[in-house]
């Protein structure tokens, strides 16, 4: 009987000591895997943050550009109905006429 127990304790380590042997390699494979992979999605977060970046910096660009704009008109219309008081009130009625009649008729 102890010949039978030492027999299947030195199976017991042998299996043991494969598996761990296993395991190891499987992680010493997995490690340039998982690195690749981080490596990939590092590029991938990196890409991103540029593309938000260049786009911020156009969407920040425009809005300079639409403001400026709309400082000009401001700027013309105010000097139109400077230059043009009588033309500017007979333009503002006929635009809220129009605008009531549009309103209305819904």
């Amino acid at each position: 009987m102890e010949n039978l127990n030492s027999n299947v304790n030195q199976a017991a380590s042998r299996y043991s000591a494969a598996a761990h042997e296993t395991v190891d390699k499987l992680a010493g494979n997995a490690h340039p895997v998982v690195d690749r992979l981080a490596a990939g999605a590092h590029g991938a977060v990196d890409r991103l943050a540029e593309m938000a970046d260049s786009t911020t910096a156009r969407l920040s660009k425009q809005a300079d550009q639409l403001n400026a704009a709309r400082q000009r008109v401001s700027a013309n219309c105010g000097a139109y109905v400077r230059e043009n008081p009588l033309a500017s009130l007979g333009i503002a009625a006929a635009v809220g006429f129009v605008l009531s009649r549009l309103i209305n008729s819904r």
